[in-house]
């Protein structure tokens, strides 16, 4: 039988021991069973007054949103979801993400840790600058206006972050530390300006990202035509980081999804391949200084089927053939910037073309929308028959019935030289067949090595790295951002502002004028200033920096808000980081994450973030990612137009219960499709909280599937949450009118005792057994899965084995008083309003409990089959990742809560012989104890020895 150690008068944490003992009751076994106790209350039970939802929520809304830390915080949990763009209305979508990392905190908390939990605002961006022209007001107002309405609407979530840490990536306190660490990679070469080929809007004058331009190479902000352009740009050398980031990502293992890891890896595209040269052949064009283009190629094998080539609309040659080629004018005019890896667009270039290396073989040109210029070389192998990209351009571009050569196969009898519509395309490693002469019946590999050997006598290929990441481009050209810290002197050149001069104050615009561009271009007083070295006339750099910048450490100023001299001093980064759990979408994988990771190693390397004495997480700035999937709207179309449905043309058909369209009665289109205003299939928080109360609302949200998948937002089935929050609710107060009763009153510091196999009548085995599977259950979900719609399930299950016990299986009070106030304990994190209403009433008549807040007690334990914790055990002691020793220990002290048991083992291994040869020279930096209790994980650091006469200790102890 299992055993439970259960005191609830040492899980709180008010001074409720040195109250009167009262005598106890001879035995659990000696009180009646539920059934009989609650069989005069049913009927009037069944008549108890409903939850008021909306009032328990108003009633702790101001204790839930200030939590309380333990009174002896042992180890800290850092845990952070990504701060929000302060649009000025929460959505869905946000409720999510902050409802599991605030579940996740309060768990924490709960379990004695000391919890850092912070919130902040994301707060620069276009978005900003858009909404201040159109409103005629200064971004800074806009903005402020809706952080202001946003923390309200915090409010009503029931979540509780630390405000006094909170940050505002506009503020010049936040900013300042920005620019400083602008000049820490300025000055180790890491950022630098050189002219690029950019995305430029003509009608807002501003850079674009790839991302903001459409297929159709369509400005996503002005709707106009972008054109290409060569600026000078700021960038940092995040290709330096390359190595680090790929393996940073082995360290990560199994703590981060799958998913984010291998989009990472893919993004930045390490690999070992061929750079092959393809002369060129001299026709009516000149191709003039090129002989040659250079293309580069992990599968070397395929080179024998190689029937074009393919290079990017800004490829030098491809703007040369546009000065006598009339068809390529005209595609590269039309093309612009579109640069997509699925288009079939192109055009032949007619006045020359490329000789196989291998083959010698004549072979096309083309200028291509699915090469991506800054890629490689610009120039792609075109292999139809081997290639799904190539060979739909080739069917699409290439000369008519123009066969695809296939020169690999699975095995010598199986589609040799078959065309794609008989075989379709083979990808994958093979043998060579006759469709390659002399090298027919070489394995792939083999091959590989043949072919390099003769390019490499003809001085026409060679072995290369190839990265697909690029340098990080900051540069943006426009006002709401960090300003650079730049000024450019006729004299002395680009010159840093010196850090004392720091921070470079964006200036105020009350009114930012709609004809686009950079205004702090236009501003001539901010423009022009005085040069750091020679003093001399200089003008600051007017580009600001990427919002991602911002982004990528704002994590790090979390852990010391309030340093005005530093972003964070190294005490507090060793202290605090790095965050243990981050929660936010993995959309945020190739950019965001990717970063964040690149900073905290460069701050890693320069000690700004300095390794310590456990430098576990190699730089890695989040020990553990939870990716949320979104929340998805039901959205409806009308069947003919396709046009998006508002709420109110649709009428739901009484007798079918089908929804219709009000007009013409057609039945819809129905998809879901993620939640957003221009759908009409967004879901306002606020409104549906004021329907159904938050915790209500957190629990739908965390039941209604995994966290990492998307979920099918559905309001209607909240009231499943409703009839779940009913039952416990009038289980709760009719267990508290028992209590109340004089032969009762007792029975609270009855269960006091250790539940072990003797003490529990056979009646309550089959409830103990299953609080103890729902505790081991949750805990592990909540410390190592993020399935925390299983917790809700458990907890329902729970509360309806306590609610209508089954008659075979009838518990004692005592059993049922132990298992709703574990219940309400695992509880607390999802639904903190609520069960604090429930334990308050349930421990009205309880002297010892009653005034107690659940959240501020320790979770509830479970043991493992056989064991019973009390008396004494041997415990293995484990010192910087070494055993050491064994002492023995008092179990339960060992084991309790709130850093009772981090002290009480201090203090015995300060006593022990055993222990003095490996602490000498140190001191005890962190303690470790897991549930059960059979070692102890310390962790040291060196202490100054004053005077070292002699100078002995190494701070390694004893070899």
């Amino acid at each position: 039988m299992r055993g439970l150690p259960i005191n609830y008068l040492s899980s709180v944490r008010q001074p409720f021991l040195n109250r009167p003992s009262l005598k106890l009751l001879s035995s659990v076994s000696s009180l009646p069973r539920l059934s009989q106790l609650y069989a005069t209350e049913a009927s009037s039970n069944e008549h108890a007054p409903r939850p008021d939802f909306n009032a328990i929520d108003k009633k702790w809304r101001e204790y839930l949103n200030n939590p309380k830390e333990p009174p002896v915080p042992g180890s800290k949990f850092y845990i952070l979801s990504m701060f929000p763009y302060p649009s000025g209305a929460l959505h869905m979508g946000h409720l999510r993400v902050y409802t599991i990392s605030d579940v996740l905190a309060r768990f924490e908390r709960m379990r004695g840790k000391r919890v850092i939990h912070p919130m902040g605002w994301d707060a620069f961006g276009l978005p900003a600058e858009n909404a201040a022209i159109q409103g005629g007001v200064s971004a800074k107002e806009w903005t402020e206006k809706n952080i202001d309405s946003m923390k309200e609407q915090f409010s009503l979530m029931n979540v509780g972050f630390d405000w006094d840490r909170e940050i505002r990536t506009c503020s010049p306190d936040y900013y300042v530390h920005t620019q400083r660490l602008f000049l820490k990679l300025y000055e180790h070469r890491l950022a630098y300006r050189k002219e690029s080929l950019v995305n430029w809007d003509p009608v807002d004058e501003t850079v674009l990202a790839n991302e903001q331009v459409s297929p159709h190479g369509i400005s996503w902000r002005s709707g106009a035509v972008v054109e290409q352009r060569t600026l000078p740009q700021w960038f940092f050398k995040i290709t330096n980081y390359k190595d680090a980031l790929l393996k940073g990502l082995e360290v990560l293992g199994s703590r981060w999804p799958h998913k984010v890891k291998t989009m990472q890896a893919n993004w930045i595209g390490l690999s070992k391949g061929v750079k092959v040269k393809f002369p060129l052949s001299a026709g009516e064009t000149d191709p003039g200084s090129h002989t040659y283009l250079e293309a580069y190629t992990t599968r070397l094998d395929t080179l024998p089927g190689v029937q074009f080539l393919a290079i990017s609309s800004t490829h030098p040659l491809a703007l040369k053939a546009s000065e006598t080629e009339e068809f390529v004018f005209k595609f590269l005019l039309a093309s612009g910037t579109k640069q997509d890896k699925s288009s079939k667009k192109g055009e032949l270039i007619r006045g020359f073309k490329a000789l196989n290396p291998l083959t010698n073989e004549e072979i096309p040109v083309y200028v291509a929308n699915y090469v991506v210029a800054g890629t490689g070389t610009d120039v792609l192998m075109g292999v139809p028959g081997h290639d799904a990209r190539d060979n739909e351009f080739w069917a699409k571009r290439g000369p008519k019935d123009a066969p695809v050569k296939v020169v690999i196969s699975e095995s010598p009898a199986n589609g040799q030289g078959k065309e794609r519509s008989e075989a379709g395309v083979f990808t994958g490693l093979g043998i060579l067949n006759e469709n390659c002469g002399r090298f027919a019946g070489m394995s792939s590999a083999a091959a590989q090595k043949v072919f390099l050997a003769e390019l490499k006598m003809k001085n026409l290929g060679k072995i290369r790295e190839n990265l697909r990441l690029n340098d990080w481009l900051i540069s943006r050209q426009r006002y709401w951002g960090t300003p650079i810290p730049i000024v450019y002197c006729e004299s002395c050149g680009i010159v840093p502002v010196k850090e004392e001069d720091l921070p470079v104050v964006l200036p105020d615009i009350e009114k930012l004028s709609p004809k686009g561009g950079n205004p702090l271009a236009s501003m001539k007083e901010w423009v022009e200033t005085s040069c750091p070295k020679c003093r001399g006339e200089a003008r600051r750099e007017t580009d600001t920096m990427d919002t991602f910048v911002d982004s990528s450490w704002y994590f790090m100023r979390y852990v010391d808000p309030h340093n005005k001299e530093l972003p964070f001093s190294p005490e507090k980064a060793n202290e605090l980081l790095p965050v243990d759990a981050y929660i936010g979408g993995s959309e945020h994988a190739t950019l965001h994450l990717l970063y964040a990771r690149f900073i905290s190693k460069f701050l890693r390397k320069i000690s700004m973030w300095p390794p310590g004495v456990d430098d576990e997480s190699q730089g890695e700035p989040f020990k553990r990612l939870i990716t949320q999937g979104m929340v998805l709207g039901k959205t409806f179309r009308h069947p003919i137009t396709f046009k998006f449905l508002k709420p109110e043309e649709l009428a739901t058909d009484p007798e079918t219960d089908v929804k219709r369209v009000s007009a013409d009665g057609a039945s819809p289109l129905v998809t879901w499709e993620k939640m957003s205003k221009s759908k009409f299939n967004g879901t306002d928080p606020r409104e549906c909280i004021s329907r159904w109360g938050a915790d209500a609302t957190r629990a739908h949200l965390l039941f209604s599937g995994p966290v990492e998948a998307d979920l099918k937002w559905d309001e209607d089935k909240i009231i499943g949450m409703h009839r779940w929050f009913g039952k416990l609710w009038r289980h709760t107060n009719m267990l508290s009118k028992k209590l109340a009763e004089p032969d009762f009153l007792l029975l609270p510091n009855l269960i006091t005792r250790p539940a072990t196999a003797t003490s529990i009548p056979p009646e309550d085995h089959d409830l103990f057994s299953m609080l103890q599977e729902s505790i081991r259950n949750n805990t592990i979900v909540f410390t190592k899965s993020p399935a925390l719609n299983t917790v809700v399930s458990n907890l329902i299950k729970l509360t309806n084995i306590l609610a209508s016990p089954p008659p075979e299986a009838q518990p004692t009070l005592a059993m049922t008083y132990r298992a709703t106030n574990e219940l309400l304990r695992m509880l607390a994190p999802i639904a903190p309003g609520f069960a604090e209403e429930c334990w308050a009433h349930l421990h009205t008549h309880v002297p010892s409990m009653s005034g107690t807040r659940v959240l501020e007690t320790m979770w509830p334990w479970f043991v493992l089959q056989g064991e019973r914790i009390g008396g004494t055990t041997t415990c293995a002691v484990t010192i910087d990742g070494k055993f050491r020793f064994r002492v023995e220990v008092d179990r339960e002290r060992l084991l309790r809560q709130f850093g009772e048991g981090e002290q009480y083992i201090t203090k015995i291994i300060a006593g022990e012989e055993n222990a003095r040869k490996w602490l000498d020279g140190k001191e005890i930096k962190r303690v470790l104890i897991p549930q059960n209790g059979k070692t102890v994980f310390l962790t040291t650091r060196c202490v100054s020895r004053a005077p070292p006469d002699p100078p002995t200790n190494n701070c390694e102890g004893p070899s």
